[in-house]
């Protein structure tokens, strides 16, 4: 239904006859801070489009929610507003179910599992459904395993978790795996975060290693716990009739570099991770590596709550994945 509502700009341009195969911008919004590696691969994506297409296809780039929260920006490039965007799989269940399963807790062993699942079977599975509703998802990028911090005391078991207050994005496979672990949970918006951190709204957040360092949280929160509870990653996705009003050849660029940039910040953002620890460590975070084996035991009630939300059928099929 949302496709049917497409934005006037977008809709003169397609009735006209006028091809977006000729000059053409084309806007990309997300959420990353302008140091982070997901907007460095932005750039990155930007600079390489631009140079293949001889200039014929230019990629403005706006960085740390500049549009909006995640949720309005992705609802821009569903209707067409904004032709780009760089949700979570978050965000792309509340048009597609089937990635509800992906932020499972304790799905994924590594980074290379994860990898390995989400650019070979999930994709093929999950990214028709996903034009269904007018996205066209071009390749996966990074964002990484999701950590817990609180300013109250070091996490080393899940009872180091329980009666704490902690603030969650609305992903219900987040909340689910924080309240199996005994915490409670509060939304609150993350422009919103710092300050609710500082003035003790909350005891904690929870988000990757990346986040955490340079939204420089560390100012805030004294302990770091790598729970790595819950994986996600950025999903670079087009709207599906801007895409389709693409030349062949420019379809299949924006689609092998997309998957570059992607690539790219997955090195980043694992290369990274240990060298961000060592500068929280060294800024006077106290970070603890607990054994995740008693957390994931945990996670029985919340696995059906995800499984409730994505639909049985998406999670068992999800599962399939995991072997």
């Amino acid at each position: 239904m949302l496709r049917t509502l497409m934005t006037a700009a977008v809709a003169a341009v397609l009735s006209s006859g006028v091809a977006w195969g000729q000059d053409v911008t084309l806007r990309l919004a997300h959420f990353a801070a302008e140091t982070h590696p997901g907007h460095l691969a932005a750039k990155a994506f930007a600079d390489a489009v631009k140079e293949r297409t001889g200039g014929k296809i230019a990629v403005e780039l706006f960085p740390a929610n500049q549009l909006g929260s995640p949720p309005e920006q992705l609802e821009q490039t569903v209707l067409g507003a904004v032709e780009m965007n760089l949700p979570t799989q978050g965000g792309l269940d509340k048009y597609s179910k089937a990635f509800g399963t992906v932020m499972t807790p304790f799905a994924f062993e590594s980074y290379e599992h994860a990898h390995a699942v989400l650019d070979g079977p999930f994709m093929e599975w999950a990214a028709p459904k996903l034009e269904e509703h007018g996205l066209v998802m071009l390749s996966n990028w990074e964002y990484g395993f999701r950590n817990i911090t609180n300013s109250k005391h070091p996490i080393n078991k899940p009872g180091d978790v329980s009666g704490l207050k902690l603030r969650t994005p609305p992903e219900l496979q987040i909340v689910a795996a924080l309240e199996g672990l005994g915490a409670s949970t509060t939304q609150i918006a993350f422009p919103e975060l710092p300050n609710a951190l500082n003035q003790g709204v909350v005891d904690g957040q929870e988000n990757p290693i990346g986040v955490i360092y340079h939204f420089k949280l560390n100012d805030f929160q004294e302990h770091l716990a790598l729970t790595r509870h819950v994986y996600n990653s950025m999903v670079h996705v087009i709207n599906k009739d801007v895409f389709d009003g693409l030349t062949a050849e420019q379809q299949t660029i924006l689609r092998e570099e997309s998957q570059k940039a992607g690539n790219m910040m997955r090195a980043a953002v694992i290369a990274q991770e240990e060298e961000e620890l060592a500068k929280l460590e060294q800024a006077g975070m106290k970070i603890t590596r607990p054994d995740l084996k008693p957390f994931a035991a945990l996670m029985g009630p919340a696995r059906e709550r995800v499984a409730e939300y994505s639909g049985a059928d998406n999670m068992t099929m999800f599962l399939s994945f995991l072997k």
